[in-house]
């Protein structure tokens, strides 16, 4: 079980709506930084920092295949998450609307 204060970092990391956006779209399924970037429209530095920051949270994983990062969500270990998780709006049309490139992520 996590204390107050280590859930508070927790809940910090998804009280930005970017963050949040892309906890979603990995509830989804797991994604490469240049998908997440496709999907939102943001630049592929301010993803790269939102991942990190989420990886250093303890909310995501990743995991490499050839030259690229996929992370996926790992929220396994915070069942209080879960529950939130649970009432997130789907993204599976936006992540099935992906149209990636032969040089990202293929």
């Amino acid at each position: 079980m996590q204390s107050i204060p280590q859930m508070a970092e927790v809940f910090k990391l998804l009280g930005d709506k970017s963050r949040l956006s892309i906890l979603a779209l990995l509830k989804e399924k797991s994604l490469c930084v240049c998908e997440i970037v496709e999907i939102m429209g943001l630049s592929q530095p301010n993803v790269s920092q939102h991942m990190r920051k989420l990886k250093d949270g303890g909310l995501v994983t990743e995991t490499r295949k050839g030259q690229w990062i996929y992370y996926s969500l790992s929220i396994e270990d915070k069942p209080y998450l879960q529950e939130v998780f649970r009432h997130l709006p789907s993204q599976k049309e936006k992540v099935d609307a992906l149209n990636c490139s032969d040089d990202c992520c293929v």
